[in-house]
């Protein structure tokens, strides 16, 4: 892929190439279908290899460059400090959302997991030739 990172230089100020890792998951996070999204764990799974904290990681670092409002936490929760961002891609993509009741803080809603999470397959309005770790 060679992708590099504007934010990321080399001591010289270049861009720097990106870690392998990184452009995998970056990888997985661009093939989410609009309106659909994929836990932290879930890339991690797909890409058999490291874990939720490490994807978590890459996508703070890296991931302003492909749509990170798709890759979210395992309890439908907004990302903190970009809800309302988040939100925004949400609303106009069409991805399912649980109205927060009067209770929540911010009344702000939630994903509806069950019916926005995408499995990574194609049968799933996923992208076709992509294989997951088996």
């Amino acid at each position: 892929m060679g992708r590099v990172s504007e934010d990321v230089r080399t001591s010289r100020g270049e861009a720097a190439e990106l870690p392998d890792y990184a452009e995998r998951v970056l990888a997985v996070a661009e093939r989410i279908p609009p309106g659909r999204v994929m836990t932290y764990g879930d890339v991690a799974e797909w890409l058999g290899e490291g874990g939720p904290r490490q994807v978590g990681r890459v996508m703070a670092l890296y991931g302003g460059a492909v749509p990170w409002w798709r890759v979210v936490r395992s309890d439908g929760a907004l990302l903190p400090g970009h809800e309302l961002r988040a939100l925004a891609h949400y609303r106009e993509e069409g991805t399912p959302l649980r109205e927060a009741g009067r209770s929540a803080q911010g009344h702000l809603p939630r994903l509806a997991m069950a019916r926005a999470r995408w499995d990574g397959t194609p049968e799933s309005d996923g992208p076709a030739g992509v294989t997951p770790h088996t």
